[in-house]
C-alpha cells in the first residue's frame, strides 16, 4: 500500500527532529551518533523518493535528488560514509529541507485545515 505524500512528509519531519535529537548526545564523530544520523539520513532519502513530483516541484531549490543519492551511498557504501560531508549535510542543508516540508505540509493541508 502505498503512502500518501502528506504521511510521507510527516516521516521525514520526524526524521529531522530525530537527527536533532541524536545531535544532542555528542559530536557526529561520536560513533554512536554518526550511526543514528546516518541512519535518520538514509530514511529521508527513501521517504524523499516516495514524494510525487508534483509536491517536489512546490519547492525547486531543494535538491531532491542529491538528498536520494546520499539514501543510495549510505545505504550501498555505509564504510566509506565521511562524517564531515554528514556534517556539513546536517550544517547546510538540514533546516531548509525541515522548511520546505513545512511549507509542503501545509500547501498539502490547505486553508480549511488552518494552514
Amino acid at each position: 500500500m502505498s503512502r500518501s505524500d502528506a504521511e510521507v512528509l510527516e516521516d521525514i519531519a520526524a526524521a529531522i527532529t530525530s537527527i536533532r535529537s541524536h545531535l544532542q548526545h555528542g559530536p557526529i564523530s561520536v560513533e554512536i551518533v554518526m550511526d543514528a544520523v546516518a541512519m535518520r539520513l538514509l530514511e529521508i532519502g527513501e521517504a524523499v523518493k516516495a514524494l510525487d513530483a508534483e509536491t517536489t516541484n512546490t519547492e525547486p531549490e531543494i535538491r531532491w535528488r542529491a538528498i536520494a543519492g546520499m539514501r543510495d551511498f549510505l545505504a550501498h557504501h555505509y564504510f566509506a560514509t565521511n562524517p564531515e560531508v554528514v556534517q556539513a549535510v546536517i550544517d547546510q542543508d538540514l533546516q531548509p529541507l525541515a522548511d520546505a516540508v513545512e511549507r509542503m505540509r501545509a500547501r498539502l493541508r490547505g486553508p480549511e485545515d488552518g494552514a
